[in-house]
């Protein structure tokens, strides 16, 4: 779970790094990945994996249209504008599922669902084993894009300095809706790795919303190897608290790490001075 919160994690703080603001219709965004990879399953019977690329892809366009022709409008005005639209886009994605899909929870049942698998002492539920790993593989090859691509040389531009990078020849319009475009496929993915061992219905984005912010703040607002090792940490947090203290109260200790974070090192592990 950790590692699935990562990827989510830097979908959201590649948004914030580029664009600099805070997209609170990215928990909506994820439930519509898992709707849509549940929707590939039922009606077409594509596995949730093999539905990693149609999933990445559509995810994509979706943020790209978001940015380019909605958010964008609100995005040379002031920054409560663009955080009050990105919260009216979540409203209206939930209530659209409420509509569509009622307010059921739906799971995705496969061959291996309930598989686990044995490493010594240890047995780990298979789905997750296999999550965890595509996961980071993902973050790995979303990494190595901002690294070593010209696409990734041109964000990293353009978080740094816009002005400049105009100047340099670079559409900064079009970096943007990458941006967020990929930050969404991020999403897709997420939803892939999470399916076969998870569920969906209309809020099931709130929660990781939450845990998203918190790991963002933790590794560093816009540093992508804080949002990684953050969403290691606090996947390892959360299982432990759900172990000790019971399921219901297995984020208390995300949450006490938090505000530990925000009171003794607000720029978190890997920002900068605040």
């Amino acid at each position: 779970m950790g590692a699935v919160y990562a990827l989510i994690a830097l979908g959201l703080t590649l948004v914030y790094g580029v664009l600099h603001i805070i997209n609170f219709a990215h928990g909506a965004c994820l439930m519509i990945a898992l709707y849509g990879v549940y929707a590939l399953w039922a009606i077409l019977g594509i596995d949730p994996y093999a539905a990693l690329p149609i999933m990445v892809a559509l995810m994509f366009a979706l943020g790209y249209f978001l940015q380019r022709y909605i958010i964008n409008r609100a995005g040379h005005t002031k920054d409560e504008r663009v955080l009050l639209l990105t919260l009216g886009l979540s409203i209206v994605f939930e209530n659209l599922a409420l509509i569509w899909f009622h307010s059921d929870t739906r799971t995705v049942e496969t061959a291996y669902s309930l598989q686990t698998l044995s490493i010594g002492p240890v047995m780990l539920s298979l789905p997750k084993f296999y999550a965890f790993w595509g996961a980071l593989g993902v973050s790995a090859l979303m990494l190595s894009i901002m690294r070593w691509t010209d696409l990734g040389r041109a964000i990293r531009a353009v978080a740094k300095e816009r002005t400049g990078a105009k100047l340099m020849g670079i559409d900064v319009e079009q970096v943007y809706a990458l941006s967020f475009g990929i930050g969404l496929a991020c999403l897709g993915a997420a939803a892939c790795f999470l399916l076969p061992a998870y569920y969906v219905n209309p809020t099931v984005g709130n929660g990781f919303i939450f845990v998203s912010f918190t790991i963002v703040v933790l590794g560093g607002m816009g540093s992508f190897l804080g949002a990684l090792l953050g969403g290691i940490l606090i996947g390892v947090v959360e299982s432990l608290g759900g172990l000790y203290l019971g399921e219901s109260l297995g984020q208390v200790g995300i949450f006490i790490i938090f505000i530990f974070f925000l009171i003794f090192r607000p720029q978190g592990m890997f920002g900068g001075k605040p």
